[in-house]
Formats: C-alpha cells, sequence, structure tokens
C-alpha cells in the first residue's frame, strides 16, 4: 500500500517539475549621454604672462572624462557654440600656461567635452574679455627713453633721487666782515641729467649763523641763493669752515621723502 503511494506522489512530482518554464528577464539600458547643465567657466580674465584656467562646468549623467579645446575668438568673443572661433593649436588641457603678447586682444571660450560609456556632449562656455598686458614697470623712477636736456621733475619718481653735485660761493672766503653770501647749487638726476624746478634750501650749522629761504632750479640745474648772516656767526675765533646743510625737493613732496635728498657742504673762512 505504501508503496503505491510513494509511486504516485513521485508522479506527481515529476509531471509538475515538466511543466515549469524558466523565462529570462531582460532589461533594456536606455541612452543617458552627459548632459550639461552649468557651463565650463574661464576663472580669470586673461593678462600676459598669467595662466588661465577653466573649470569642467557641471554635467548629469555620471561623465567618466573630460576633453578640452580652447578657442581664440574676436573681438566680439564669437558664437555662443565656438563655431567661428579658431582651435589654438596643442592647447587640450584645461589651462593655458603664461599667455604670450600675441594674444594681447583675443578672448577665448573653451569647448568642454563629457563623455561616459553612453556616449559624449560638448559644452561651451563664456567668452573672456579682450587680453591685455601689464603696465611697464618703471622700476628706475626715470624716464625710460634718455633725451638730451633738463629733466622736469614729473619725470623723476622714487627710487630715483636728486642729487645736489656742485656748488659755488662769492664770495669766495667769508670773513668776519661778510654779510651776505651767494651760493649756488647744481642739481641732477638720472645718470647726470640737469634738474629743472628742484626746491633747494639751504642753513648753516650750527643754527643761526647764515640762512635762506627756498629757491628753484633753473633750466640749467642750478638755484641761486643769497644767505644773510645770522648772530651766531662766527660759531668760534677759531672757525676756519662754514658747514651748510642743503636740501633738494619736488614741490608738493614731504620734506624728507619721495625723491629729496640731503647733503652737507663745506666753505672756507677766514677771521
Amino acid at each position: 500500500m505504501f508503496s503505491s503511494v510513494r509511486q504516485r506522489l513521485t508522479g506527481l512530482l515529476v509531471g509538475a517539475a515538466a511543466a515549469v518554464v524558466v523565462v529570462p528577464v531582460v532589461i533594456a539600458r536606455s541612452a543617458a549621454a552627459p548632459t550639461n547643465v552649468v557651463l565650463p567657466a574661464i576663472a580669470v580674465p586673461p593678462t600676459v604672462g598669467d595662466t588661465l584656467t577653466v573649470t569642467q562646468g557641471t554635467w548629469s549623467n555620471a561623465p567618466t572624462s573630460f576633453a578640452y579645446q580652447w578657442l581664440r575668438c574676436g573681438a566680439a568673443g564669437g558664437a555662443p557654440d565656438g563655431s567661428d572661433c579658431t582651435a589654438v593649436q596643442g592647447l587640450t588641457t584645461d589651462a593655458y600656461v603664461e599667455l604670450p603678447t600675441s594674444e594681447v586682444g583675443s578672448r577665448f571660450r573653451v569647448r568642454v567635452t563629457a563623455t561616459n560609456a553612453d556616449g559624449s556632449a560638448p559644452a561651451v562656455s563664456d567668452p573672456t574679455v579682450a587680453t591685455v598686458s601689464l603696465p611697464e614697470v618703471n622700476i628706475t623712477g626715470c624716464p625710460p627713453v634718455q633725451e638730451a636736456g633738463p629733466l622736469g621733475l614729473d619725470e623723476i619718481s622714487p627710487p630715483a633721487r636728486l642729487v645736489v653735485d656742485r656748488t659755488r660761493i662769492t664770495p669766495a672766503v667769508i670773513t668776519r666782515n661778510t654779510r651776505t653770501i651767494v651760493v649756488g647749487f647744481h642739481v641732477i638726476a638720472c645718470d647726470a641729467r640737469t634738474v629743472r624746478g628742484a626746491l633747494v634750501y639751504a642753513t648753516a650749522t650750527p643754527f643761526q649763523q647764515f640762512t635762506s629761504g627756498e629757491r628753484p632750479t633753473g633750466a640749467d640745474g642750478w638755484a641761486t641763493i643769497v644767505m644773510r648772516r645770522q648772530r651766531f656767526f662766527p660759531a668760534t675765533p677759531q672757525q676756519q669752515n662754514l658747514i651748510v646743510f642743503v636740501r633738494a625737493r619736488k614741490p608738493g613732496d614731504p620734506l624728507l621723502e619721495g625723491i629729496s635728498s640731503r647733503r652737507l657742504v663745506s666753505f672756507r673762512v677766514r677771521l
């Protein structure tokens, strides 16, 4: 009896198994190439000598790689897709290193192409402003072109300095009876070129021997100053020299700054 029941169950299971059909599941993959969300952007205005860099922009659909092509555009900046711009040969990274002077006036876009397993898509940055060159920096303070003739003070700036290079005096020897002296001071700058318009001040030291006000230098670079005797001359009965403090400066500058200079000169005294 039990044997008969077992045989029937076995037959039923075998029949059920034969009726099972395995159907494979197929998942269709839809195309999902990258899509640009935010345009690439060039980070800084282009200046000769600088390095320009571009961002990748923002993309959907998970790009796995990016390719770059720099585009040189005209004064108007070119079409939004860069179609009327010219590819910068050999420049296929995210940086344009040390812009040369030949690029002055150029505007740039960058075409960034994003790629994943489903395809590629380009996006073009907005154009930069025109490339400019840095102004020349005058590191000497002197005119860049050395010409003949006197220098004007507006042509001189620090670190250049005025220099009192020559002096003259009348009378040649100061005596106990001298009441006034006429002194001349010659001012130069920038490789010994004469300077016109520099204000020159002179006073004896110790003070209150001979003193004066400021006088400007002429086109020949000389300032002529009349110095008048004060009550403390002579400073000693044995005085042999009159030491004079001289300052040359640019009008409007602080007395001891800018391109001003100072020096001490000595004139003969015979008591």
